[in-house]
This record gives C-alpha cells, structure tokens and sequence, in this order.
C-alpha cells in the first residue's frame, strides 16, 4: 500500500513539474513577444532637424518627424535657457509669434514668424518617453547692414598739408565689409610716402587714413556697408580741403582789333568758396550790363571767369584784374589788353594776341565782317607791340 502511495505522489509531482515548466515557457514566449511589440513602437526621430538661416523679419520652420509616437507627447524648447515653446499641440510661451502645427501626429512644425535677432539659437524637439528622446536644430537670423551714425564721422574740413581720418562703422549680421568710393566716381588718391601717391578704385576697411592732404583730394567719400543680406546701405562724407586762392591767367598780354568783342579769362581754385569780380586800371569793380558781361563757372574747388567787353574801343586799352579772395586769403591775375590793326581787308582774324611770348589769334569778332583772309605780317605785329611799350 505504501509503495502504491508513493508512486502516485511521484506522478502528480512529474505532472507539477511539467505543468510548471508549460507555464514558464508560455510566460516567457508571452515576455518575448510583449518585449518585440514594445520595442517596436518605441517612438523615434525619422530624420535631424534641419539647421535654417532666414533673414530677420521673415517666417522660420523647424520641423521634427517623429515615427510611432503612439501616446507620447512632442515638445519644442528653447535649448539656450530650457524654455518650453509648446506641449503636443498647445503653446505655452507668451511669445505671439511662435505657434506649432502637426501633420498627422507625425511631423511637428515649430513657427516663428517676424524674426527678431534674439529669436538666433538652437530649438529641441522633446518626446517625453522614459529616457527622454531629443532632436536638436538651429537657427541663424541674417540681418542687413546698418551703418552706426554715432560711430562714423561726419563731414571734415582741414587745411591743405594737414592729415585726416574718414572711418565708419556698422551693425548687421554677417558682420558687414566697409567700401569706400568717392561719389564722382574718380579714383581714391592716397599717400604712401612723401613722393609716392596711388589711385585706388575702391579702398576696404573701417577707416580711411590721408597724409598730407591735397586739393584734389577734396571730395565726397562713400562709405558702403554690405554683408550678402539685402539691402546695402551707404553713407555721404564730405572731405574739405582748405586753401587761399591761386590764379592762373592764360593770356597775360591780349590784342584786339577795335569794335570787337573780346574775351578775357581767369582761372581760380580755392576753398572754401570765393567771391570774385573784375577791376580795370585798379579802379572800381566792373558791373554787367551793356559794355560788360561778367561770368563764372564754379566746378568743386576750380572757377573759371571771364569777362565780355563788347565793342572794343580806344577807351578799353589798359590794364584788367580778375580778383578772387575767401577766408584765408586773396589773389589777383593781371592781364593787359592793348588794340592792333588789322589788314588791309579789313579780316580780324589777321590779328594776333601775345601770350607768354607766343603768338594766338585774338578772342573776339568784328560787328561788321567782310573781306577774305590773309595771315599777318610778323612785322606789323612787332610795330604794334613797341607803339604799345613805348607810350
């Protein structure tokens, strides 16, 4: 009886056993198989965020795609200082600008529209899985140039000889390159040494340095920011190079025939500006009006002047100053003006005036013409130059 017992307690322990083992190995296929499920629907990133450079004012999109996101939440945050933009499909920045939109619970775009220089950064899409899952992308914020007025200078003057310094500056981002170029379009004259001088097109950098300046260094200076972000910006500075006035006179010594008109001219440059007039004989400035005409041609620092007498007479014979003076000073040019005869066909263009010591056919023309041309006699011009010296 005991041995029967025995024999069956041992079966029902085999059968135990094996109803164990059944139910350990239906629990471990069941672990497998809930382990395969569960890793394959463990969210993940489909592709990086891309980094974006957009110009400040305009629209940024960052998207982030996400696969198997199932019941996991997406966020956007700031990385720079944590700050959290979005939860799922709700904003909870105070930021009007900023707003999130999802394709199918699949793709999360982060917008920020009017950008701003502060938005620049880099912005992380969050998934909240148990060891939290981040994508990271950045954003570069492009800004045009800005020239800064408070850091450029403005309008110079000096005197001639003296040195000068144009610089100016700007904001943007990339960081803006300064180009100079004079506004006339004529070339940049610069000092290397005390002899050397070079004409440059364009001159870069902030600052634009002149040694020992010259008058035709004088000029307006543009300083143009750039940076490949639309619009280039520029600004106007003006160059003054102080000096008295210098006159040149072409024809020091002037002959004309009677009843013509001639004209008499003066060359000026200075700065600043000039008054300027004529006198005859050191006598009292002449006027226009029906005997005289008075003009002038003001080009920078150079003025041309010139001075009609209509009707050349015997009266008209003497001495003519073209006188100019500003600020810093005065200067006069002389010119004498004497009558000569003409030939014997009555031609003014066989009259001659004396300039230097070369000869040069006379400025004006007879009221009354007729005649043919014939050149002059050397000697009738040397006659009437000793009747004029020897009076």
């Amino acid at each position: 009886m005991w041995a029967g017992s025995l024999f069956s307690i041992q079966v029902k322990m085999e059968f135990c056993l094996l109803w164990l083992a059944l139910i350990v190995a239906v629990l471990e296929a069941s672990q497998e198989e809930w382990s395969t499920v569960h890793l394959l629907e463990e969210p993940e990133f489909a592709a990086p965020i891309n980094n974006l450079t957009v110009p400040v004012g305009r629209e940024a999109i960052l998207s982030c795609t996400v696969n198997h996101l199932g019941k996991y939440k997406v966020a956007w945050v700031r990385a720079e200082d944590q700050t959290v933009l979005s939860l799922h499909s709700k904003v909870v920045t105070h930021n009007s600008r900023i707003a999130v939109t999802h394709d199918n619970l699949s793709t999360w775009q982060l917008r920020i529209r009017q950008l701003k220089e502060t938005d620049r950064g880099c912005y992380m899409c969050q998934i909240n899985t148990q060891v939290m899952k981040i994508a990271e992308g950045c954003l570069d914020v492009f800004v045009p140039p800005d020239i800064i007025n408070n850091d450029t200078s403005g309008d110079v003057s000096v005197s001639e000889g003296d040195n000068a310094t144009l610089w100016c500056k700007a904001t943007g981002h990339p960081t803006p390159r300064i180009v100079w170029k004079r506004e006339d379009g004529q070339s940049i004259i610069l000092r290397k040494s005390s002899r050397e001088l070079t004409k440059e097109d364009t001159y870069n950098g902030t600052s634009l340095h002149f040694w020992r300046l010259e008058r035709r260094q004088m000029g307006a200076y543009l300083c143009i920011a750039s940076n490949d972000v639309p619009p280039a910006v520029s600004k106007r500075i003006a160059l003054n190079v102080n000096f008295a006035p210098v006159i040149k006179v072409p024809n020091q010594l002037l002959g004309a025939p009677l009843n013509t008109d001639v004209q008499l001219e003066c060359y000026v440059e200075a700065f600043p500006n000039t008054i300027n007039y004529w006198v005859k004989n050191r006598g009292e400035m002449l006027l226009n009006g029906s005997k005289y005409q008075i003009q002038e041609n003001r080009s920078g620092y150079k003025v041309v002047m010139w001075l009609v007498i209509r009707s050349f007479a015997e009266a008209d014979v003497g001495t003519y100053n073209c006188v100019s003076t500003n600020s810093l000073g005065k200067a006069e040019g002389t010119l004498r003006l004497y009558k000569i005869k003409v030939g014997p066909n009555g031609n003014p263009n066989e009259t001659l005036g004396m300039i230097g010591g070369f000869a040069e056919p006379a400025r004006g023309h007879r009221e009354a013409s007729g005649g043919t041309s014939t050149a002059p006699s050397f000697v009738l011009v040397i006659i009437c130059l000793l009747r004029y010296f020897m009076r």
